[in-house]
């Protein structure tokens, strides 16, 4: 099955009320699908809170973060920040999740910073949390970081049985949970090192990716198929020298102008070079869910008007 493309803005700040207001009206009405925030401490806005103030001055777009950081809250408290995000934006929330990943977050919260799998391990126990207690009745559940005694959490989310559940990343053991517990998978560079490094651009190549989603696809089994696949272009470019700029950027992204131009996250050309790219990355990837930073809201317009909903 082919899915529509559809596409999200990625903001994290607005000095006003009406800034933010504005942004998230104009994200809309160029067509955008979603809003959505990051989850750190450097300086943005509190995501649960703006996506509130973003669904309410909206009428279609779904609010979420890009993503949630489970390490932050505990799941009894996250799940019924949703449920309430859920009701109160009329069934618009799109549940975002990650094991944590910025060491400069957990290290200025003098949170610990646990080895991947343990925050791997920690995630997966929280997506399991918050899909009993979406539920009906009461819930229990008795993990090795989580214990929840016969508790029938309230409100309900409006969306059933739960909103659907995003969960990102860029390891073999990510993925491969995102594929067996997610509806929304983001495929992302490894950021194992904790921060944004050379080695992130590098794992960033179209191999990569292709082995990225064979990780999915060994994680979801036969239920690949109603996985929806989401990917943040981070490098955009538009511009006529579509070869010349590639090839400009391609020592910052540590690897070739031809490897540049083929990463999925990178958009590099004209409006016609960059709609071709996304649909030749649709039948290769099968990423239909295309996510891009609020800078690039206008210039990336004319693609969305081009694509959405095709």
């Amino acid at each position: 099955m082919t899915r529509p493309f559809r596409f999200g803005i990625q903001a994290q700040n607005a000095s006003t009320r009406k800034e933010w207001v504005d942004l998230v009206k104009k994200s809309e009405d160029l067509g955008y699908s979603s809003m959505t925030l990051p989850d750190h401490f450097d300086g943005q806005l509190a995501p649960a809170i703006a996506l509130q103030v973003a669904a309410d001055v909206t009428t279609k777009l779904r609010v979420g973060a890009l993503v949630w950081c489970n390490d932050y809250r505990h799941p009894v408290v996250f799940a019924n920040e949703m449920a309430t995000l859920d009701i109160m934006s009329e069934g618009r929330l799109e549940l975002g999740i990650g094991a944590g990943w910025m060491k400069t977050d957990y290290d200025a919260a003098g949170l610990t910073y646990d080895r991947p799998g343990i925050r791997i391990e920690r995630l997966v126990e929280s997506v399991t949390i918050l899909k009993g207690l979406f539920g009906d009745g009461p819930f229990s559940f008795d993990g090795e970081y989580y214990t929840i005694t016969d508790l029938d959490l309230q409100p309900k989310p409006v969306q059933k049985p739960h909103p659907p559940i995003l969960i990102g990343g860029g390891g073999k053991r990510m993925l491969r949970n995102a594929g067996r517990l997610a509806d929304i998978v983001g495929i992302n560079p490894n950021l194992k090192a904790g921060l944004v490094d050379a080695t992130t651009a590098s794992d960033a190549t179209a191999a990569r990716f292709n082995e990225k989603i064979g990780w999915v696809k060994e994680g979801a089994g036969d239920r690949f198929g109603d996985i929806e696949l989401n990917v943040r272009v981070f490098v955009m470019v538009h511009t006529d020298d579509r070869t010349g700029t590639a090839e400009a950027l391609a020592p910052a992204m540590g690897m070739s102008g031809a490897d540049a131009l083929e990463s999925p996250l990178a958009l590099v050309g004209d409006t016609k070079s960059m709609v071709e790219d996304l649909q030749a990355r649709r039948e290769s990837f099968g990423f239909s869910y295309i996510g891009i930073g609020v800078e690039e809201m206008d210039q990336f317009a004319p693609v969305v008007a081009a694509l959405a909903g095709t």
